[in-house]
């Protein structure tokens, strides 16, 4: 990397600043700082989708995930499922968001269950999204960090990650403070374009260097199984297999997209239920197209480096890939091959892949430019939907005499503190293991089961009062905890792998729920607010 991409970078960071600050003063009233007074069209929303699902592990890892020893397409089974999961959204919760004036879809949970369980949903999404975004932001820094001591290898990579955790930090703060949530979606917007362009130059980059080109790749990888697509095995243990994706895939979806703020915000940001359908669907053509790109990226990658003809990368690996196959993406960040690893492979982890040929191989200029996509991939800043969450489920219930005007300034100050809360987050978490960030990003993803099951208990459980989604809730979490705990080794206990994490949780809930509905009897307009 030279100068001129660094210029590159940072002339983004300020870019995206500068954009969020021109927009302040579109921000009048908490309709436009939270739903953008409802004016926003379908198709920025469709782009802001597909950029607020894509992050900078999905940038990194999945091509990664095709590149590792036995490592094929066998991922898109899970996209599979994230396009069922949005047509069940589309014909069962889309219509409910738009029967009233939402701005958070906690609002829809006071409406049918009455505030304890609004508020039980609202305070779990506030917990971990913080957490699920600081681990976002951390893992971005640490690329920045191995970006950069290419660039200057006498640095210390830890001072570059807190300079990285404050400097990518400050910009979310600042253009979201400003700018509201649709300055975030017109700034995502920007984002998919910056991180699609960057993902085919780095591909274009990679097809010119390839004996043989794009065939030659195609050869390789038909030659290695690396387009292997479909696992029918019903192995509850295993990742990526046609039943976990598509079930689990589904219900993930359902959880994500149709009942977690961070995205259901977007599509409260259009006005009629239509045009949120039309974004919704739209973003999972192009999810589907872009992961199926970043996973031939990964093939691409495999035919530059060309490490099957290194004995310690077949030998290493199948020897990992025999004591779980799921890890064998990771294998190359043991010590064993770290220590041995050849100047041929110049890297220890399938995630390290990706960032080397782009520091290392990629023309001045462009290398910037893919950089600068890295980060866009993870700058879709959560922070309004967490400071609307507060100020609405939270705040308001207990401070009905507020003026609207004073309330966008609580949401303006609550946009400063979760930002720095996630900040603090990140810069606490620098130096976990791979492990303890891979049970955090599991933590931070245990309520979706759980709030799922909720709203589909109030959408078809018509006996169903507040007690029976509560106690629904509540069990669910506890077993999804114990899950959790036994997939990661801390307790005796089967392993589950975690796409089906939201599929369990939410049935767990429902079961419970109806169960609850026998045995505890209410009036069938008892409602506690």
């Amino acid at each position: 990397m030279q100068t001129l991409d660094l210029i590159i970078i940072f002339g983004y960071l300020f870019g995206i600043t500068a954009f969020g600050i021109w927009y302040a003063g579109k921000q009048e009233t908490t309709e436009d700082y939270f739903v953008g007074d409802r004016n926003v069209p379908w198709w920025a929303i469709s782009m802001s989708i597909v950029a607020t699902e894509t992050s900078t592990i999905t940038f990194i890892s999945v091509p990664g995930i095709a590149f590792a020893r036995g490592g094929n397409f066998e991922f898109l089974q899970l996209v599979f499922g994230y396009l069922v999961g949005r047509v069940v959204i589309s014909l069962v919760f889309i219509p409910l968001y738009f029967k009233g004036e939402l701005q958070t879809v906690y609002q829809l949970l006071g409406d049918r269950f009455g505030g304890k369980v609004k508020m039980l949903a609202s305070g779990l999404f506030v917990i971990m999204r913080n957490i699920a975004d600081a681990i976002r932001l951390l893992l971005t820094a640490i690329v920045l960090a191995a970006v950069y001591t290419a660039f200057s290898p006498t640095t210390d990579p830890a001072y570059v990650i807190i300079g990285s955790i404050l400097i990518l930090g400050i910009v979310m703060i600042i253009f979201t403070f400003y700018g509201g949530i649709e300055a975030v979606i017109w700034i995502e917007v920007v984002q998919l374009v910056i991180y699609v362009g960057g993902a085919v130059a780095a591909a274009v980059v990679l097809i010119n260097s390839i004996d043989g080109g794009i065939s030659g790749a195609i050869e390789l990888g038909r030659q290695y199984d690396k387009f292997a697509l479909f696992d029918f095995n019903l192995d509850f243990a295993k990742t990526y297999t046609f039943w976990g994706g598509v079930l689990g895939g589904c219900f993930l979806t359902m959880s994500t997209h149709g009942t977690d703020q961070f995205l259901v915000q977007r599509y409260l940001c259009t006005n009629k239920p239509s045009a949120a359908i039309i974004a919704l669907m739209t973003s999972g053509a192009v999810v589907l197209g872009q992961f199926i790109g970043f996973l031939f990226i990964g093939i691409l990658l495999f035919a530059f480096y060309a490490p099957y003809g290194d004995p310690l990368y077949m030998n290493f690996a199948e020897a990992c890939a025999k004591l779980n196959p799921d890890l064998a993406a990771r294998c190359f960040s043991e010590p064993a091959f770290a220590q041995a690893s050849t100047a041929n492979y110049p890297f220890t982890g399938g995630d390290k892949v990706f960032p080397n040929f782009v520091t290392q191989h990629m023309p001045t200029g462009l290398s910037g430019l893919v950089v600068a996509a890295i980060f866009a991939a993870a700058l879709s800043s959560s922070l309004n939907s967490i400071a609307s969450t507060a100020v609405n489920d939270l705040y308001k219930p207990f401070a009905k005499d507020k003026s609207d005007k004073q309330l966008m300034r609580i949401a303006g100050i609550l946009t400063v503190v979760v930002g720095i809360i996630q900040i603090a987050i990140a810069i606490g978490l620098k130096d976990a293991n791979s492990s303890a960030l891979s049970m955090a990003l599991a933590v931070a993803s245990l309520i979706n089961g759980p709030i799922l099951g909720v709203f589909l208990v109030g959408s078809f459980l018509k006996r169903a009062r507040e007690v029976h989604a509560l106690t629904g809730m509540i069990v669910s979490t506890l077993v999804m905890t114990y899950v959790l705990l036994a997939s990661n080794g801390f307790v005796p206990g089967p392993v589950i792998a975690w796409p089906w994490y939201a599929l369990i949780g939410s049935s767990i809930t429902v079961v419970v729920a109806f169960i609850t509905t026998l045995f505890v009897n209410t009036s069938n307009d008892e409602v506690s607010n």
